[in-house]
């Protein structure tokens, strides 16, 4: 009997049983619906290798891309009060904050960073959509003002990649008064002779649109990135028209003189690498 139960019974069920296979070795292409293989979607850079569709990347990996070899140096932010509002809505907004920086291992929704790109030395000011949605309170309020004054004090360009739905209505006021505050930290680098860059994600909405992120010297996008202040549906039912195909996305905008560039993932590095050094060498000429 132990014979049976001990070598017999064990071959059977090794023979007939299924093999667990994990649920995330392939991902479903939002755009064309193909399925990649999760490794050849990550080494090309999250962009699908059958229809180009940028998916969107954290905030970690898109440090890593832009960077020189991947390697930078994070920048401290200053803290904030934590809820001055005492916000409540389904949940407290402490409970919300508790939960977002769980699950992203940050503090909120912004990573500032120093390093180069193609030889040339930036600051990126990167949003992290996993993080409430990319919205900007005061903590990314006082994240991009300390990427502007760390720029100035380096002598670097300054680039914002905004990845945001907009202003985080859990602070209320003080989420608004957020946008004239990025937009003077954006004018005192401009007043230092320095580039400001700013790379538009998808999605890139809402107070963040609507501030630093069309005051850049160059204006680029990723290919397919959605880029706006209000939503397409929105929009329609107030003008009661229905909007053009691709309304709001990179490609659009780009014909219509919005943005500069649209550029895709895998060029980004080069390109602006290159355009902060003409832009530096033109003001050390002048």
């Amino acid at each position: 009997m132990s014979w049976l139960t001990n070598f017999v019974r064990p071959k059977i069920r090794k023979l007939v049983q299924k093999t667990d296979v994990p649920e995330n070795l392939w991902d479903k292409c939002p755009s064309c619906g193909q399925m990649i293989f999760h490794r050849e979607l990550n080494q090309n850079q999250r962009v699908c290798p059958h229809c180009g569709h940028h998916m969107r990347i954290d905030v970690k990996t898109r440090l890593e891309l832009l960077f020189d070899e991947g390697k930078y140096e994070r920048a401290e932010t200053p803290r904030v009060a934590t809820d001055p509002l005492k916000f409540r809505d389904r949940k407290r907004y402490t409970e919300r904050l508790k939960e977002a920086q769980a699950k992203t291992e940050e503090q909120d929704a912004i990573v500032v960073a120093f390093g180069t790109m193609a030889g040339a030395p930036a600051v990126v000011a990167a949003f992290n959509f996993d993080f409430m949605g990319g919205s900007m309170g005061m903590a990314v309020g006082e994240g991009l003002v300390a990427a502007a004054n760390l720029a100035v004090e380096r002598k670097a360009a300054l680039v914002a990649v905004p990845a945001s739905g907009g202003a985080r209505m859990q602070e209320g006021i003080l989420s608004l008064m957020q946008m004239p505050r990025t937009t003077i930290a954006v004018d005192q680098v401009k007043e230092a002779g320095l580039p400001f860059i700013v790379l538009l994600t998808d999605p890139t909405t809402g107070g963040v649109s609507a501030s630093f992120a069309m005051l850049g010297d160059i204006q680029i996008a990723e290919p397919g990135a959605q880029i706006g202040f209000a939503g397409a549906r929105v929009i329609e039912e107030t003008i009661r028209e229905k909007l053009p195909e691709g309304f709001q996305r990179a490609e659009y905008l780009l014909d219509h003189g919005i943005i500069d560039m649209v550029v895709p993932r895998k060029e980004l590095r080069e390109q602006m690498g290159r355009i902060i050094s003409l832009l530096t060498k033109r003001d050390e000429a002048a």
